[in-house]
């Protein structure tokens, strides 16, 4: 269920540049001292801004965290997009998605331990960001299953949402802000391993 989808919206007078700019300077302030850390008005006296101006751009701190979360994870899929966008078939589309999702996952959120928290602060809070992220995925699954039972690499006994589900949770181990930081070491073997054991339970 999406908690809080309309609660947390940009306001004010729509100078896009100036929201840029305070989404720019939050970026950095809460990746060198954390979100969660961090509160309106730290961040209104980092960057220069009295807090009420930051309040007509931005109704709370976390809608200023959901245009980062959503920034960081819609750069998730476009590695996807571009991973699987020339791969031969359906089955390679599928190993391609878990290997780059994890690739990218791992890259973007670890790598920058602090804005990581922002992503698992969306994620653990089920923000309107991250739930839109999970629901992308979903689709791109299905499109591949679909895919694949056209072409009749794929079984067609299973429904379509029950199959894209299923694989949906095998992969979320790996992918989700949580729980990917308890299973780094093993993220890269588990996207060859389990993309292979997906599809031998798919074939016809």
């Amino acid at each position: 269920m999406i908690k809080n989808m309309n609660t947390h919206q940009t306001r004010g007078p729509l100078d896009h540049s100036i929201r840029d700019q305070v989404v720019e300077a939050a970026t950095e302030h809460f990746g060198h001292f954390g979100y969660e850390k961090t509160t309106v008005s730290d961040l209104a006296k980092a960057i220069g801004f009295s807090k009420a101006y930051i309040y007509k751009f931005f109704d709370s701190k976390q809608a200023i965290g959901e245009v980062i979360c959503k920034n960081r994870l819609g750069m998730v899929m476009d590695i996807v997009n571009a991973a699987i966008a020339d791969a031969p078939t359906a089955s390679e589309k599928l190993r391609r998605l878990f290997k780059s999702i994890t690739e990218a996952s791992g890259d973007l959120f670890f790598h920058d331990r602090k804005i990581y928290d922002i992503a698992a602060v969306a994620s653990r809070d089920q923000w309107p960001s991250a739930t839109a992220y999970e629901q992308r995925l979903h689709q791109l699954i299905q499109q591949i299953i679909l895919e694949g039972r056209q072409t009749g690499e794929f079984e067609r006994k299973t429904p379509l949402d029950e199959a894209a589900h299923a694989i949906f949770l095998v992969m979320k181990p790996y992918i989700s802000p949580v729980q990917l930081q308890y299973n780094l070491e093993t993220a890269s073997s588990a996207a060859v391993l389990l993309s292979a054991l997906i599809l031998r339970s798919m074939a016809p």
